[in-house]
């Protein structure tokens, strides 16, 4: 007959002691467990409210460009009855604003390809070449971005109206590259820093030139800090006022921005406030369809500085 026998227990110090539970891997503790839960708790909700405050009133101007004028005084915060797309026709051809979104579009596209490629080539030649005066020139762009732009209405509506520049397209969009230049140069500079030198030494040793070896290899590398900088550029011009108010009063070159306050102005006592909105809705479809296509790219630009 077998007997079983048991062994002997080992002492808890011996190399043998089997880990009991106080020795088993435990994680963090339960008090930062519940700090960090607070903690997330909070952030979210901070978020979410944020969200709420920027997204109503996009949703209320959006819902209330189909309503009449009526049922935006009597119930301004209800759904509309009847969607009044005639609101949207009314806005587009009577208050001329397919005028004022085509002169938009030429100005702030011209200004924005301007923008960017001056811009990045004095941000590369900053950022790569040391010469004398380098640090002065970037300072300069950097001094630039403090300036008000309101000190400088006065000399330069005297200097495009010397140049005959006042009340034109092209004079518009060369005020634009100029005012978007100095953040532009400032913010490609740093971007064209983190850049890997070894493929431009590379493109040089093969015999590339200097403007080669920037539009087809750095570039294309930069590509991720050319969407960011463009979108805030493209966020900028887009809503510009005071530069168009001051330097174009020509009624038949005026931008989005002033065809607005002109739609609000001329109704007088009357109010066509759907019309309004739906021109309004008009201006901000633009810079949401711009935000919604390229967050990835703008978050990976933004980001882009702090990794090499």
């Amino acid at each position: 007959m077998k007997t079983t026998q048991t062994p002997a227990p080992v002492p808890a110090g011996e190399p043998g002691a089997a880990a009991g539970p106080s020795a088993a891997p435990g994680g963090p503790p339960a008090r930062e467990k519940k700090e960090g839960t607070v903690l997330n708790v909070f952030s979210h909700g901070i978020l979410v409210i944020w969200a709420i405050m920027v997204a109503l009133p996009l949703v209320w101007a959006v819902m209330t460009s189909f309503k009449d004028d009526r049922s935006i005084f009597s119930s301004p915060w209800s759904l509309p009855d009847t969607l009044h797309f005639d609101n949207w026709s009314r806005a587009w051809t009577q208050a001329n604003m397919s005028d004022y979104f085509l002169n938009t579009i030429l100005v702030v596209g011209g200004s924005l390809l301007g923008t960017l490629v001056l811009g990045s080539m004095a941000a590369y030649v900053l950022a790569r070449f040391e010469f004398p005066g380098n640090r002065f020139i970037y300072y300069l762009f950097v001094g630039g971005m403090s300036f008000p732009i309101m000190l400088a209405l006065v000399p330069l509506f005297y200097v495009v109206n010397n140049m005959g520049l006042l009340n034109t397209i092209h004079g518009l969009i060369l005020v634009y590259i100029a005012y978007s230049l100095p953040f532009t140069v400032f913010f490609l500079t740093a971007f064209f820093r983190t850049l890997p030198t070894s493929v431009a030494e590379a493109a040089f040793v093969d015999g590339a030139s200097h403007t080669r070896t920037f539009f087809q290899i750095m570039l294309p590398m930069a590509k991720p800090g050319l969407i960011s900088v463009g979108i805030f550029n493209f966020l900028g011009q887009w809503n510009q006022y005071m530069l168009p108010t001051v330097l174009n009063t020509d009624p038949d070159k005026r931008v989005l921005t002033q065809g607005l306050v002109q739609l609000a102005v001329s109704q007088g006592y009357k109010g066509d406030w759907s019309g309004l909105f739906a021109g309004l809705v008009m201006a901000m479809l633009p810079v949401l369809a711009a935000y919604i296509v390229f967050q990835r790219q703008v978050v990976q630009g933004l980001t882009a500085g702090a990794l090499k």
